[in-house]
């Protein structure tokens, strides 16, 4: 699956032992399932790239945003209940488009919860999923949990000694046959392996993955592409993907590369840099993991030479890329569930700004996951998908009336510090702000 994070992050992995201090939300208890929740005086980071709402209001409804906009544009209806956030900032909630998670339902659902608690309200599993299990998640309703999308098993050449869970193809029948049983269990995309892993193994051929794409489009479902080869970003363009889990990690982009994406401008690219290979600060999990779990962490926060050589390559691409106007949404990869604000200060380390760096997260990687109705022209497999039950408009992503009201109350601005992202007051999904207390999650933990 080609793990993102280096180790001080994945160390707690599955095992990480969230004992969270109790939240101090500004408006902890205030909002109900039902009614007008007015809250009033934050800066609204809408999600979209837009510039900022100073002195923002917006409406709640249920579950829904109804108004959202300068205080003097919001209409405050009549007996609403008035929430002051002054002095806040309000973004849309994070979306991680690349994860592997627990597989069994009560390690899923505390992944999840884990996950909200962070401020990320989706998660896609990306190729993992062998059972049922994912699929029963995904249809069900659980309040303040994360949702759960699935690409249920991805598609790969053998690869003996490493996972059995995706499918092992070496024919093009054998390929079709593997997207068309992923069809019948109505996946949100299919994954695939383009990879030798250091040349241990064969990689999928032009010729496998190109009818990989062409069967899945012909069922209306999109192909994200695990790589690491330059080369294979050109063949697989060429092919028609619609997505890549991994940036180019060989070496730096050449000019034919980022043509190849202008001629493909649909494709989104999520980055799962790498670890910068620098002693970070880790003061921020201090309320939010045991003594011992952050012990472990920081034996492994130390500057690695070669680390940052590998980042500064990938960096290097992404700049690239994102400045040819490239669609980018974020990823984290593995099972840590605050390695998204990770992530985000990567790319900005990478060279991206704050509000494009949120903007990747939250409404580009919405749109990819089709929580809200796509916004591109003349995409056939798009038009296609349209009447698909795999498409479910969730209507989130973004700070605007009639989407779902996902968002993340902050103490402080992420426009002037990505890092901000991580100093959460309070957490809110479908309109009701959840228990981000030491109680809840440690109930999450004893039912594991």
């Amino acid at each position: 699956m080609g793990a993102k994070r280096q180790p001080l992050y994945l160390v707690a992995g599955f095992l990480v032992l969230l004992v969270i201090a109790a939240s101090s939300g500004p408006a902890r208890g205030q909002t109900p399932a039902t009614g007008f929740i007015v809250f009033e005086g934050a800066r609204l980071i809408v999600g979209d790239g837009r510039p900022p709402i100073e002195n923002g209001t917006f409406v709640v409804d249920g579950a829904n945003f109804t108004q959202v906009g300068a205080a003097a544009d919001v209409r405050v209806p009549d007996g609403a209940t008035r929430v002051s956030l002054a002095g806040k900032s309000v973004m849309p909630t994070i979306v991680d488009t690349h994860t592997h998670l627990s597989q069994t339902r009560d390690a899923l659902i505390q992944d999840l919860r884990h996950r909200a608690y962070y401020g990320v309200s989706a998660a896609l599993s990306l190729g993992q999923d062998t059972g049922d299990l994912a699929f029963q998640v995904r249809a069900e309703q659980i309040p303040g949990v994360a949702r759960l999308f699935t690409a249920g098993r991805g598609i790969t050449m053998p690869e003996p000694g490493r996972s059995t869970a995706p499918y092992w193809v070496t024919s093009e029948a054998e390929a079709r046959t593997a997207v068309k049983e992923l069809a019948g269990r109505r996946v949100d995309l299919v994954k695939i392996w383009v990879d030798d892993r250091d040349g241990k193994y064969k990689k999928l051929t032009p010729e496998l993955y190109g009818a990989i794409i062409d069967e899945a489009h012909r069922a209306g479902i999109r192909v994200t592409a695990h790589i690491f080869t330059l080369e294979d970003a050109k063949g697989l363009l060429r092919a028609g993907v619609d997505a890549f889990a991994h940036g180019i990690r060989d070496c730096d982009v050449d000019d034919e590369v980022v043509k190849l994406f202008a001629e493909h401008p649909l494709v989104v690219l999520v980055p799962n840099l790498p670890g910068r290979g620098i002693k970070a600060d880790l003061s921020w999990l201090t309320n939010s993991l045991p003594a011992a779990e952050l012990q472990k962490l920081e034996a492994g926060n130390t500057d690695r030479p070669e680390a940052q050589a590998t980042f500064a390559v990938q960096a290097r691409n992404l700049a690239k890329l994102n400045a040819a106007g490239v669609r980018i949404a974020l990823g984290s990869d593995g099972n840590t569930p605050w390695a998204p604000h990770v992530e985000m200060e990567d790319m900005v380390a990478a060279g991206m700004t704050p509000m494009q760096v949120i903007t990747a997260a939250t409404g580009h990687s919405s749109q990819f996951l089709r929580m809200s109705p796509p916004q591109y022209i003349g995409d056939a497999v798009t038009a296609r998908a349209a009447t698909s039950p795999r498409l479910r408009p969730d209507n989130a992503g973004t700070l605007e009336p009639g989407k779902r009201a996902d968002f993340i109350v902050l103490d402080a601005n992420p426009l002037d510090d990505i890092t901000n992202t991580r100093r959460i007051a309070s957490v809110y999904l479908r309109g009701a702000e959840i228990d981000r207390s030491a109680r809840a999650l440690q109930g999450a933990q004893a039912n594991r």
